[in-house]
């Protein structure tokens, strides 16, 4: 607020002192009350009143200023628009420090300015209402925006945090969903494997079970041709004794008269004597394949009479070329090739 009063002409006569007395002085020049003269007044005391005014306006200055100093706390700077204080420039020229104003200094952090960079630089008299009020309200609200940056910070963390948990949540569902998976295929595979493992054992068991069955029955409807015997001598054995350079059958040697009997049903093909063979007996299967019996010492069978399993077809003995009494047994497919007896009677159940 601008001051209307006009510009000094003189420098006033009087000197205010704190002890409440005051003492006029002729021709004084200034008015410059220092920090030693200035200080608290107690007890009762005397204002002087200047006849230029210059005390009045050292009251409207020292008014402006506590109400520039305290009003931070009460004005708003949104509320209200700024209020400059100003004076003459011949006041200003002669004001004393705000700081040594009684009740004003005490107000002031006199390291404020040096300890803070972003002190204001301009004159106390410049300063207003809507400065001080803007700087406590900017430090609320730079508190007030403080924490909410801060709670929103804390806010971001936490929704980052909870996705980073939901992932991993979901990291490891799947992990545990893919490891369950693989354990249930790898024992459905081990199922699987013990499954076909059990079907090929009993199959193999059935298998067994079925060709002992049919080798029970072949050994049920077949049968050695003799008892009470010893092998001498065996099928493609190679010797000077036989016209062919080999043997062509299997050696039954037991004592002249032992039986020899039809090793399956089938028909007598022929009966009689056969050279080198002596007496022999051919009895022929139903499936075409004949079986001989040579150097028999008699015969009990004539041609086309039909035998059964086990029935006594002959009796062994020594004719023909040979060196002793034995059967000489022989096998000779349909088509007339002669083959190993003794596979053949294997193949049929039968152990020599």
């Amino acid at each position: 607020m601008a001051s209307n009063e006009p510009a000094l002409q003189e420098p006033p006569t009087t000197e205010w002192f704190p002890a409440g007395e005051w003492v006029p002085t002729a021709g004084a020049e200034e008015w410059n009350p220092t920090e030693e003269s200035v200080r608290p007044v107690r007890g009762r005391h005397r204002v002087v009143k200047q006849r230029n005014g210059l005390a009045r306006s050292s009251t409207v200055l020292g008014v402006g200023v506590i109400a520039a100093v305290g009003a931070g706390g009460m004005a708003t700077a949104q509320d209200k628009p700024a209020v400059s204080i100003s004076l003459p420039d011949t006041i200003t020229d002669n004001l004393p420090d705000a700081k040594s104003l009684p009740g004003v200094g005490s107000l002031m952090s006199d390291g404020s300015d040096e300890q803070d960079g972003n002190g204001n630089a301009a004159p106390l008299t410049a300063l207003s209402v809507a400065d001080t009020a803007s700087a406590t309200d900017g430090g609320e609200n730079a508190a007030g925006a403080g924490e909410a940056l801060r709670a929103r910070i804390l806010q971001q963390a936490e929704q980052q945090q909870a996705e980073a948990d939901a992932e991993a949540k979901a990291a490891a569902e799947k992990a545990a969903a893919e490891k369950a998976a693989a354990e249930a295929k790898a024992q459905q595979t081990e199922a699987e494997a013990a499954a076909a493992e059990a079907k090929r054992l009993a199959e193999e068991e059935a298998a067994r079970k079925a060709e002992a069955e049919r080798l029970a029955k072949l050994a049920a409807s077949y049968s050695l041709p003799t008892s009470s015997y010893t092998i001498t001598s065996t099928f493609g054995q190679a010797g000077s004794m036989w016209s062919s350079g080999y043997h062509t059958g299997l050696d039954f040697a037991a004592p002249t008269g032992t039986p020899a009997k039809a090793v399956h049903g089938g028909t007598v093909k022929s009966a009689g004597w056969s050279g080198s063979y002596g007496y022999r007996v051919v009895l022929e299967l139903e499936d075409g394949t004949e079986i001989w019996y040579a150097h028999l010492s008699s015969m009990t069978v004539s041609a086309g009479q039909t035998v059964t399993t086990g029935e006594t077809i002959g009796r062994v003995g020594a004719t023909g070329n040979v060196t002793g009494p034995h059967l000489h047994l022989e096998v000779h497919t349909a088509g007339g090739t002669g083959i190993d007896p003794s596979a053949w009677l294997r193949d049929k159940g039968l152990s020599i």
